[in-house]
């Protein structure tokens, strides 16, 4: 039976051409997945080790949040037997100015101490460190591009106090696996420099240099409390798991596209060995007849999955070699903050998994054809031709699907209605409802491929003409056949449309909500929410006649407790200026009295507090506690305003300094945006940190994001749609193989091989239909559930044009699919055909 199925493998290496494809797709991303994750993995830890190799032991704030180590810990360190060298590292805000004049990035520019000697962890990749240079800085490769700045510049840079400072740019640093310099940009001074332009009162670490028995203890009783001692190696571990957060983030989203990848080649390759044993009837029979058993024959197939599954799962580790090494380029020529250059190698756990992978999808899928073939009679060796199976709708199949059905829709339904939006469980629910959805897809596919055939192919039929008909009674024939066929493609399809509906309602949500939020034409906040708006600007800009309004917030954090006792963490703060919030409950005009506060609705329901009930804030740590009686109850979804609001006079005796936290500007009718913006950034140019921002910015922001990460997410899940092409593709040349005598037969009676080409090629071109409309309709419904399941007050938003390209895409695709199966059923010889059947 080995040498049988040796030999059946060898004769039909063709028709396991297109499933071994879709097994080497499905193993080539998994593996490139980890061959990316592993390289990048390795060069994370390369400069790990290579930066904390040079500590010893590393002294640390026992507070990591915001908590310092003054200068006399330093000098107790250092004087310690034994060490050899002690560096204080400072880390702090810093906003850079760029060539406008205005603080770059979102975020502070963070500044960091560059240290000589040893223990110098900085990798300055251009010219050199600042030194003894006080005056001197280095900038991050990314923020000196971006910005213009090249070696030699003068660069400005703000201090705690916004006071500016002049340095010349003498080296350019790469920030590593620092995930915190990639984000903010960093500027490297020497140690006096940083200390005093972020105002540190101390050091965020100190690194130990030293070899002397005991070291790590001695260091640990001369830091003394309020410090946390780590050997190098510690130290290594601890920065290589914050490096990595991230990239196992990546890793697991990457994986989830590798699994739906491998659940569509897993009915390609189910439906591929399906026919092959129903092509094989006879030759299963005649195994039969001259003593094989069913053990015997169910192992043959067996193995020919297993053999199949293992020679493309090889091929597939390659193609993932070679995807991760392009993945690797896409990501240095972007600069992605992740270390690129590091060897790229297959692990053994990475080679052992995408066999694993293949080959176990591989035989699983070939599961039931194996088991259909101990099925085969021995007296059908004596039949001319192979029986073609009839399908037959059994109860029992409507009774599994309608308890699917029920469950699915009952958890879906659940999860939209039943569970508060936003929350992750709700998510979870509503995939679950799904997958049990689609569950009664797969069941029923068979029972629904005639019905939607007759549909989809009624056009396609009527101007074919007798191709067409004849197209539409083969891809009615076998209904089992065609819904494995079309489910492959109705997974990519399903996966698209969700896609599209979520980022299409995701989009017209936050727009919505950024009209009622955002209800202005310019915002001016401070760059991070470090400092704020002087207060000068909102009254200088009220003076202003191209300007409608000026609402100006302020806010601090503070310590809130409700009825229940417990106490929690909000914004209070006050307002000057028109502004009309939505009132749940209360009135806005008590607010003006004192000990008087309005609550977002959110806020009201986490304390349990309604009107005319107290609660108790605390603003900073010293501060006492101020009972304030609640006037009025404020709509969350549709406020400005603080969590917390009182009156500003109120607001100004507890926080009497407070810049404005926001300023929010109306341009007044028959103004020129041009002309009112030009206003607005003359009263914000002398303060460098201070963002400005209009509804249309941030609109346009949000919707390049957006768009950048469906763009992602569509070329990821182009490969699904792909390996559904080859099975659709697949299905058709071994269906062509299996009606060589039934095409003769027709070509005898005078179908031309035109005709014979369009038959088929309006065949693949239903099928193709089929599986896109089932998936839109899938699509749609759970990317509605999906919306309503991660966004409060979503706006459904449905992109017809887009779903609309989808289906004509399957169906152009089908058809392309079909062209060389189509080919050679046209070139076939009518006689020699007729006498092979």
């Amino acid at each position: 039976m080995l040498r049988t199925a040796l030999a059946g493998l060898r004769a039909h290496r063709l028709r396991l051409l297109l499933t071994s494809v879709a097994i080497v797709l499905g193993v080539g991303f998994i593996a490139g997945t980890f061959v990316l994750n592993d390289t990048i993995e390795a060069g994370f830890a390369q400069r790990v080790t290579a930066d904390a190799g040079k500590v010893d032991v590393a002294v640390l704030p026992e507070d990591r949040g915001g908590g310092v180590l003054p200068e006399e810990v330093l000098a107790r360190v250092r004087a310690v037997p034994g060490v050899t060298d002690a560096q204080g590292l400072v880390r702090g805000p810093a906003p850079l100015l760029g060539k406008d004049g205005k603080a770059v990035g979102g975020t502070p520019t963070t500044a960091v101490s560059v240290v000589r000697g040893p223990l110098d962890r900085t990798a300055i990749v251009a010219g050199t460190g600042p030194g003894t240079d006080d005056r001197a800085a280095v900038l991050d490769e990314s923020t000196a591009r971006v910005n213009g700045f090249a070696l030699g510049d003068e660069i400005t840079v703000l201090d705690a106090r916004q006071a500016r400072h002049t340095f010349k740019l003498v080296g350019l640093l790469d920030p590593g696996v620092d995930q915190e310099l990639a984000y903010t940009g960093a500027v490297g001074l020497t140690t006096a420099a940083a200390l005093r332009m972020t105002g540190a009162k101390g050091y965020h670490e100190i690194d130990v240099a030293g070899a002397a028995p005991g070291l790590e203890r001695a260091v640990a009783a001369a830091a003394g409390a309020g410090a946390v001692v780590r050997s190098g190696e510690e130290l290594a571990g601890d920065l290589a798991r914050e490096a990595g957060l991230e990239l196992r983030t990546l890793t697991v989203g990457l994986l989830l596209f590798g699994i739906v990848a491998m659940m569509v080649a897993a009915l390609v390759i189910y439906n591929t060995f399906g026919i092959l044993v129903a092509q094989r009837t006879r030759e299963m029979a005649l195994l039969r007849c001259i003593g094989a058993t069913r053990g015997q024959v169910f192992g043959s197939i067996l193995l020919e999955s297993a053999a199949v599954g293992l020679v493309a799962s090889v091929l597939g580790l390659a193609i993932g070699y070679g995807l991760a090494v392009l993945a690797l380029a896409v990501l240095a020529a972007f600069d992605a903050p992740l270390p690129t250059d590091a060897a790229v190698t297959l692990t053994p756990v990475t080679v052992a998994a995408g066999l694993a992978v293949g080959v176990v999808v591989t035989v699983a899928a070939a599961l039931l054809p194996a088991r259909s073939a101990t099925r085969v009679p021995p007296v059908a060796a004596l039949r001319a031709q192979a029986e073609e199976q009839a399908f037959r709708t059994g109860a029992a199949r409507w009774a599994i699907a309608a308890v699917f059905l029920l469950a699915g829709t009952g958890a879906t339904a659940f999860g939209v209605w039943g569970m508060p939006a936003g929350q992750p469980a709700t998510l979870l629910v509503v995939m679950a409802g799904g997958a049990l959805t689609f569950l009664v897809v797969l069941i029923l596919g068979p029972v629904l491929v005639r019905p939607l055939s007759a549909v989809v192919g009624w056009l396609p039929g009527r101007l074919a003409g007798v191709p067409g008909r004849l197209a539409l009674d083969n891809a009615a024939r076998n209904p089992g056949r065609a819904a494995t066929t079309t489910v492959a493609l109705t997974i990519g399809v399903t996966l698209m449309t969700l896609i599209s509906v979520l980022s299409a309602s995701t989009r017209v949500t936050v727009w919505a909500k950024l009209d009622q939020q955002f209800p202005v034409d310019y915002l001016l906040s401070a760059q991070g929410g470090e400092a704020g708006v002087p207060r000068s600007v909102a009254e200088e800009l009220r003076r202003a006649p191209e300007l409608a309004s000026v609402l100006q917030i302020r806010e601090t954090p503070a310590k809130v407790t409700g009825r229940a006792g417990g106490t929690r963490s909000y914004d209070l703060g006050t307002y000057r200026g028109p502004v009309t919030p939505g009132v749940v409950s209360g009135s806005m005009a008590g607010l003006s009295a004192s000990g008087r506060v309005a609550l977002l609705d959110y806020v009201a329901t986490e304390l349990g507090v309604k009107v005319g009930d107290t609660v108790r804030a605390r603003i900073g740590r010293d501060g006492s506690a101020v009972p304030l009686r609640v006037a009025a109850v404020l709509d969350g979804a549709n406020s400005a305003l603080p969590a917390l609001t009182v009156a500003e006079g109120a607001f100004d005796a507890w926080a009497p300094r407070l810049p404005d936290s926001r300023v929010m500007i109306n341009i007044r009718d028959g103004v020129s945006a041009d002309r009112a913006r030009a206003v607005v950034r003359a009263a914000v140019a002398a303060y460098p940190t201070v963002q400005f921002a209009s509804a249309t910015e941030v609109r346009a922001e949000f919707t390049e994001t957006l768009d950048m990460l469906l763009m992602i997410v569509t070329g990821l899940l182009g490969l699904a749609i792909l390996i559904s092409l080859l099975g659709i593709a697949n299905t058709l040349s071994l269906s062509v193989h299996e009606r060589t005598r039934e095409s003769a037969l027709l070509r005898a009676l005078g179908l031309t091989r035109p005709q014979l080409r369009r038959m088929l090629s309006v065949e693949a071109l239903v099928l193709g239909l089929i599986g896109a409309l089932v998936g839109v309709v899938l699509g749609g419904v759970f990317g509605w559930a999906a919306v309503m399941a991660m966004l409060d007050g979503a706006v459904l938003s449905v992109p017809v044009g887009q779903i609309g390209l989808f289906v004509v895409l399957s169906g152009v695709a089908g058809v392309v699919a079909a062209i060389v199966p189509a080919r050679r059923a046209a070139r076939a010889s009518i006689a020699g055909a007729l006498a092979a059947g």
